[in-house]
């Protein structure tokens, strides 16, 4: 925990324009002590996550650092944190201080984004794939008009930056009709919902409405690396790679990512070999410096393929 402590007593003022970032990363084993420990900043919130039980004396004087270092950076806003205990499969989140706007909105990179930290586990945005949104931005702005397909889309972050950076449209697929109507609402806060499809669909068994907005200049895909009746990344992973050659335009790019700490690269390039040789590796993203891991496979994996073609 001292690690932690020592990284509030830094905190500098925050950032409102990049709203929505990690600020301590425990959990990638670089800070010995305190591996159950993460800190985020959801301006105008802190949010502080432990994935192991927390005595009640340490998580008090977790909130007194912040608070103290709140007082002198925080330029006379109001203090507002967030506690989530995520122990042994069980989920407790408490406001512990302050409040938490509704609706939540937070930036990244030019856009903007509905988060819900007293919800569930997740937020509405995973702020370890920043850097897989730069690049997004970064390859789209480059290679306006695209077309792009956004596979387990979630509430659509992908979407949102691909549209303000030049998209011609984006397909957005996703089982979760939740996760889609906060999707809808990204683009409408971002100002870019006339460039954007919803399907609320389970990709595998809708490959035909999928492949009807093609073929794409540009496939993202993100799924989870477990959810039973969703995606198992083991099982599924190589049948979602066997049919990216018929959905990707010939020198179309795909990010495949995998949040599995238990698979490593090789496990996407020995599918990816197996199951689609047209596609040719072309580099790995680098995560977030502040996700540092001890184990670097054990961490996100995003890579960048490329459509050979026929």
């Amino acid at each position: 925990m001292q690690a932690l402590l020592e990284c509030i007593a830094a905190l500098p003022p925050p950032d409102y324009a990049h709203s929505a970032c990690r600020i301590f990363h425990g959990r990638g084993g670089c800070f010995p002590g305190s591996e159950h420990l993460t800190l985020d900043w959801f301006a105008p919130v802190w949010l502080l996550t432990s994935f192991a039980p927390l005595p009640a004396p340490e998580l008090a004087a977790l909130g007194a650092a912040l608070q103290a270092r709140w007082r002198e950076v925080g330029d006379g806003r109001p203090f507002n944190w967030v506690y989530q205990c995520r122990a042994a499969g069980q989920l407790e989140t408490t406001c512990m201080a302050g409040a938490v706007p509704e609706p939540h909105i937070v930036a990244e990179g030019g856009a903007q984004f509905r988060v819900q930290l007293l919800r569930g586990q997740n937020h509405g945005l995973f702020l370890d794939m920043a850097a897989g949104r730069a690049w997004v931005r970064q390859h789209i702005a480059s290679h306006a008009p695209a077309r792009v397909l956004n596979l387990f889309a979630y509430t659509c972050a992908f979407s949102v930056v691909a549209l303000q950076a030049g998209a011609h449209s984006v397909v957005n697929v996703d089982m979760s009709h939740a996760a889609m109507a906060m999707g809808q609402q990204n683009h409408q806060l971002n100002g870019v919902a006339a460039g954007a499809r919803f399907l609320a669909h389970d990709l595998f068994s809708s490959w035909g409405k999928v492949g009807r907005g093609g073929p794409y200049d540009l496939v993202i895909a993100d799924p989870p690396s477990y959810q039973k009746g969703s995606f198992v990344a083991t099982k599924d992973y190589p049948r979602l790679l066997r049919r990216l050659p018929d959905l990707l335009m010939p020198d179309g790019l795909a990010l495949i990512c995998l949040n599995a700490p238990e698979l490593d690269a090789d496990f996407l390039h020995q599918h990816m070999q197996a199951q689609a040789p047209e596609m040719q590796f072309v580099e790995r993203i680098a995560n977030p410096a502040v996700f540092c891991d001890v184990a670097p496979e054990r961490a996100l994996k995003v890579l960048v393929y490329r459509y050979s073609g026929r």
